[in-house]
């Protein structure tokens, strides 16, 4: 369940939102005028996000590789590895 909090929270109550944020890893919703405004998280959330959108994104770029043929054999591979080291 999403935690929603008003924006005035973040003012009077930063450190009960900060310690939730790293207590539970996941971030507190942060309203405005009643409507959405921001997501606030700890800095090791935010980081663990961005190494998963990357993960996906070459796993998507190693997909899409794979479905044009643009693909080597694992000796092939790793000869190709071998003579980049050696150079």
């Amino acid at each position: 369940m999403p935690v929603i909090r008003p924006s005035a929270d973040l003012r009077n109550n930063y450190n009960d939102i900060s310690e939730f944020c790293h207590d539970y890893s996941e971030p507190v919703f942060i309203t405005k005028n009643g409507k959405g405004d921001l997501a606030v998280m700890s800095i090791e959330f935010y980081e663990s996000l961005k190494g998963k959108l990357e993960l996906y994104s070459i796993l998507e770029k190693g997909l899409q590789d794979n479905c044009d043929g643009n693909v080597v054999s694992f000796t092939e591979g790793i000869e190709n590895i071998r003579k980049e080291i050696n150079s």
